[in-house]
């Protein structure tokens, strides 16, 4: 990506006199292939293939079940949402010439850098699918699987297939969640010259857009693949495979969702913080100039950043979260339905699903609350912008607990335990209090209307030293709360669904794991919504950088400001959110992960000792696992940063009109340095977590073969998920919370509080957020991938280690 020659080698006259001509980076808008090809096609083609391929889904629906069927026309129905969204966003007006052309430049940057991210991630993909493939061609097979005659290779295939799905689903996940913000961003800069609402209503909806998609993705995707092979199989013909097995063969979905979402935060993570802190420390801290000023070289960089790691990232990220779920969630539902002998399981297996399916509903119900003019009862001259984000959320809470309670009646009502529905109405309360507290205490620790902050932030007022002290403290007591409602969450869905009078042939009680991962579903419910909240912020963060570069006047940037202060706590919150989740979803997996080991080894597999050396040992590496992952998702931001910074001092040095606005920064040079570093740095700590699990995994199987310990492979990669989950959610909270609350600090001290911009206080502020940065953006939200890629690893290569 160049700058336009024109521009690169015009006659340097004052910056004033040209105030607003920035360079245009783009060379040619980018789309993947597939949206290419389906460009160049008829219209009528087009749309004979869309009623072919509906006809196809909703005929394997039909063929499968009345519930799949419900499936599809709700996921269809938010995509056509989804697309009246998208119109009603690229209606607004983009401004004037100036905004358009740095928005331009930012969304060149965007989708230079995820076509080669992606191009490189897929490249990896295939590698580690033909690697399944070779494993699976090898491994054994259960019991269930051989008396339905699949074999090994028809095994391995439905598996590599899986996983190649799972990964391209979460890979356009990742691309809507991009496509949208390089997009929206300027029509939000824009509306915010008019009013505070409008520009938040723009926001929401461009959100919104991102978060159906996601969404209704995930659920229809999976959806498929069940149905597919439901009718492929032949599942509950004579001697065929039992319904209640057939959720075992999802696991590879979740697989490569996984592994996308990881490469996708780490790379997006490194890129965008890389740029951040390099542009701060030189442009804040040595130059004195304001953020997003259009003399700092790493602007762009720093602004494209926002969408790759932000938008991308995150798309993925809850792609893979709500996959990992839902397939967890369907193989527990297998499991209890086949001990209790439930005489029709698809309730209970095709549950995760319609919950989903309700989520889409209700949250576009609460993003569509979200009006464009203000309430004539508010008095302020702005209101303010989480107030109308909480209303909206409420909505979606109220909704999510009435369509709850409907799913369970409707699909978990069984004549064997006519209460049973009733107490997983329950679990469902208990997830969506869950979700809602967890939004809540990351709003408390991060959000400077609290008290938190603003002691972090009086903290600054005595140096830069006291600040960091204050923003670790923070970070560290912020983990205590979290914990505590987990704990409860599980130990009171546990004993709800235990309770529920499900009980097997043995009169033993089974319902506690499937209470679990019901609450789970409930703490997703809103997913959509929440989803929508995360999106906000970074197109808030990048509207404002619209506004600065184009210096447009003081009211506006205050406008965007507000905007972008709200977007930090809400992209904060909705991280709180996610950790929770990933709590939820890896004690459901580590479940799954014991049920599936039972049911290829063919004996009992409840629990796991850690007073055994070997296992203990296993944990131990999962601890180290997820520091060691930590270290070097922050170690590749230092490294990125640097080279930032000594470009934009160079920079500096070498133009020193810069800064009286008579040269133009070289802005491409910096996209390049950080899209290069970002793809090189992200391999590294993503080979470890890919490979760490497979390779104790098998090093333990081997020395079990010769100790007479036949499980030992199996239960020391259980030992090593169990601790690396638990490590993981204190280390992402920790990292999270800290990064947020520095970040809103500034932001709080930038408002005019203990001194405003300038102050000893703000620098103190400035070099906490720096900080922060890569524990916020880079580290904490990579861990929670992790944690759930560890378990769908475990999943997958079970029968490897037996």
């Amino acid at each position: 990506m160049m700058m336009d020659e024109d521009i690169e080698q015009a006659s340097l006259m004052s910056f004033n006199d040209r105030p607003r001509a920035f360079p245009n980076m783009r060379s040619k808008t980018y789309s993947p292939l597939i949206f290419r090809i389906l460009r160049k096609l008829n219209v009528r083609v087009l749309s004979i293939l869309l009623l072919l391929c509906f006809g196809a889904i909703f005929y394997m629906g039909a063929s499968t079940s009345p519930i799949i069927v419900f499936v599809f026309a709700v996921c269809i129905f938010s995509f056509l949402l989804s697309v009246y969204l998208t119109k009603w966003v690229l209606a607004k007006d983009e401004g004037p010439p100036e905004m358009v052309q740095i928005s331009d430049a930012i969304r060149d940057g965007a989708e230079g850098f995820f076509r080669t991210q992606y191009s490189t991630i897929s490249k990896m993909a295939i590698l580690l699918a033909f690697v399944i493939l070779c494993i699976y061609l090898f491994r054994n097979l259960t019991p269930q699987q051989e008396a339905a005659g699949l074999g090994r290779a028809m095994s391995a295939y439905i598996t590599v297939a899986a996983f190649l799905l799972g990964a391209l689903c979460s890979g356009i996940a990742g691309y809507v969640g991009m496509w949208v913000s390089v997009r929206a961003n300027v029509r939000v800069s824009s509306a915010a010259r008019r009013s505070a609402r409008e520009a938040l209503q723009i926001a929401v909806r461009a959100g919104g857009f991102s978060a159906l998609v996601v969404v209704g993705m995930a659920v229809i995707g999976i959806a498929i693949l069940y149905s597919t092979f439901y009718v492929w199989l032949g599942v509950d013909s004579p001697g065929a495979m039992n319904v209640t097995d057939l959720p075992l063969l999802l696991v590879g979905y979740g697989f490569g969702a996984s592994f996308v979402a990881l490469f996708a935060q780490l790379g997006g993570g490194i890129y965008t913080k890389g740029a951040d802190v390099g542009a701060d420390l030189v442009g804040k801290v040595e130059q004195g100039i304001p953020e997003d000023d259009p003399r700092n070289p790493a602007v762009i960089a720093d602004l494209v950043g926002d969408n790759v790691g932000d938008c991308a990232a995150r798309g993925a990220d809850l792609f893979e979260s709500i996959a990992a779920e839902i397939i967890s969630a369907m193989i527990l539902g297998g499991t209890m339905a086949k001990k209790c002998k439930i005489e029709d399981p698809s309730g209970f297996i095709l549950f995760p699903l319609v919950v989903h399916s309700f989520d889409l509903v209700i949250s576009s119900i609460g993003i569509l609350s979200i009006k464009g003019t203000r309430d004539a009862s508010v008095k302020s001259p702005v209101e303010d912008p989480m107030a109308v984000l909480q209303k909206g959320y409420s909505l979606t809470i109220i909704l999510a607990v009435l369509t709850f309670g409907a799913s369970t009646r409707w699909l978990l009502y069984t004549e064997q335990a006519p209460s049973a529905w009733f107490s997983f109405a329950l679990c469902g309360l208990v997830g969506i209090i869950t979700a809602y507290a967890f939004v809540w205490i990351s709003k408390y620790y991060t959000d400077y209307k609290h008290e938190p902050v603003r002691t972090l932030a009086l903290a600054s007022s005595t140096g830069h030293g006291t600040n960091i002290i204050a923003g670790v403290s923070l970070g560290l007591e912020s983990t205590a709360l979290p914990v505590l409602v987990i704990s409860v969450a599980i130990i009171s869905a546990y004993w709800l669904g235990n309770t529920s009078g499900l009980v097997d042939e043995n009169g033993t009680p089974t319902g506690g794991l499937f209470g679990t991962a019901v609450a789970t579903m409930g703490m997703l419910s809103t997913a959509a919504y929440v989803l929508t909240m995360d999106m906000f912020g970074p197109i808030a963060d990048n509207a404002g950088g619209i506004v600065e570069m184009s210096q447009q006047p003081e009211s506006v940037r205050e406008i965007t400001d507000l905007l972008d202060a709200v977007g930090n706590t809400t992209k904060a919150t909705t991280k709180g959110f996610a950790i929770g989740s990933a709590a939820l979803a890896s004690f459901l997996l580590f479940s799954a992960y014991m049920d599936e080991v039972s049911a290829f080894a063919n004996v009992p597999f409840k629990e796991v000792d850690i007073a055994i050396p070997e296992v203990f040992v296993g944990g131990l590496l999962g601890s180290m696992l997820i520091f060691l992952f930590s270290a070097w998702a922050c170690a590749a931001v230092g490294r990125t940063a640097q080279e930032v910074v000594n470009e934009v001092r160079r920079q500096f040095i070498e133009r020193p009109g810069i800064m009286e606005y008579k040269e133009k920064p070289d802005y491409s040079r910096c996209v390049a340095i950080v899209a290069s570093a970002a793809l090189r740095e992200m391999i590294k700590p993503g080979a470890l977590a890919i490979a760490s699990p497979i390779v104790v995994g098998i090093v333990f199987r081997i020395l079990g073969y010769y100790t007479g310990q036949p499980l030992l492979g199996a239960k020391v990669v259980a030992s090593m998920l169990m601790f690396a989950t638990v490590c993981g959610i204190l280390m992402a909270l920790f990292l999270n919370t800290a990064g947020g609350a520095w970040d809103n600090a500034k932001k709080y001290i930038e408002t005019g509080a203990l001194g405003g911009k300038g102050s000893e206080a703000h620098k103190a502020a400035v070099t906490g957020d720096t900080v922060g940065d890569p524990f916020k953006d880079t580290a904490g939200p990579s861990i929670h991938v992790l944690i759930k890629m560890l378990a769908t690893i475990t999943l997958v290569m079970a029968p490897v280690f037996l």
